[in-house]
């Protein structure tokens, strides 16, 4: 298996993906509990089944009459209130919410386009980005990713600031409204109310109000219901879940049933070898491990940045 040292910013280095051939979880949300809050854009019920001929063309299947959808994602899309941000000032931060030819932005480009033929492959595109430990740039991580992922043209991407206890995301961005995403979960409010959007292709979940129960939120049936809502409203092409450190609680495995795979992101200079193995050990057999990030890794006999490519 090839392995790639791809470079990520702040201190220092190389990100080192590696994908893995894991099985995906074929678990279905589970269809109880409340319904979410009701979208302004619901419109229509489901259709009963309709005849199917070939396009004698393309070869496709094709209905002999169009179905009605239960939500037009556009319209969702263009509800949601717009996120205004400085991509110069978050720069200077480690962001980069445009096409740069930095290096650290150009590191997640390639982190993008590795990521997008991993999830091709094995049709996934639920994504947890987690760690062994705090401290590890997970945030930072899943941030820069989704941005990069979100600057491809007619593109649709999710991010949602899933660690609930610690949530990060709303102030690494700037945010400085009060963003209650337990409401969206609960079933309380529609998603239009407490999502935004960035540009037109990056809707964003955050949350600025820490959840006390974060656990018990996440083996919630409602948050599975929520979250099952939000797929079928915003019909992402990716969704990011930033999730709380691996080894500190059961966040990740509550939320396992709506994952596909997890992205783990290691600290070059905090993260020891058996700690990736306890969150390796940790995934088998119920999340499949997408691949491993590796953060704040520096040459420094080179002094510099740098991609390269191990065999």
């Amino acid at each position: 298996m090839s392995r790639y040292n791809i470079l990520t910013p702040r201190p220092g280095g190389p990100v080192d993906l590696e994908l893995s051939a894991m099985p995906a979880d074929e678990t279905n949300p589970r269809k109880v509990g409340k319904a979410t809050g009701v979208s302004l854009f619901r419109t229509g019920q489901s259709a009963p089944p309709q005849e199917v001929s070939p396009d004698l063309q393309t070869g496709r299947e094709i209905f002999s009459s169009s179905l009605p959808a239960l939500f037009n994602p556009a319209r969702v899309w263009e509800s949601l209130s717009p996120l205004h941000a400085a991509p110069k000032s978050k720069a200077g931060n480690g962001l980069f919410l445009e096409a740069s030819d930095h290096p650290a932005a150009v590191a997640f480009d390639i982190l993008r386009t590795r990521l997008l033929r991993g999830l091709a492959e094995k049709g996934w595109r639920r994504i947890a980005v987690t760690s062994p430990t705090h401290g590890c740039g997970k945030s930072f991580v899943a941030t820069n990713l989704a941005f990069s992922l979100a600057r491809r043209p007619a593109s649709r991407t999710v991010l949602l600031d899933f660690d609930l206890r610690h949530p990060e995301i709303a102030q690494i961005l700037g945010v400085k409204e009060n963003i209650a995403l337990a409401e969206f979960l609960a079933g309380d409010q529609p998603l239009e109310s407490e999502f935004r959007r960035f540009g037109r292709t990056l809707a964003l979940g955050l949350n600025t109000k820490p959840i006390e129960k974060a656990s018990e939120t996440l083996h919630d049936p409602d948050t599975v219901l929520a979250l099952a809502s939000m797929i079928e409203q915003l019909d992402p092409e990716v969704v990011i879940y930033d999730l709380p450190p691996a080894l500190v609680n059961d966040d990740l495995l509550a939320l396992g049933p709506s994952l596909d795979a997890v992205l783990l992101v290691t600290d070059g200079t905090r993260s020891s070898p058996q700690e990736i193995r306890a969150c390796e050990k940790l995934f088998e057999g119920r999340i499949p491990l997408l691949g491993v990030v590796l953060n704040r890794a520096q040459d420094f006999n080179a002094g510099r940045y740098r991609y390269a490519k191990k065999t």
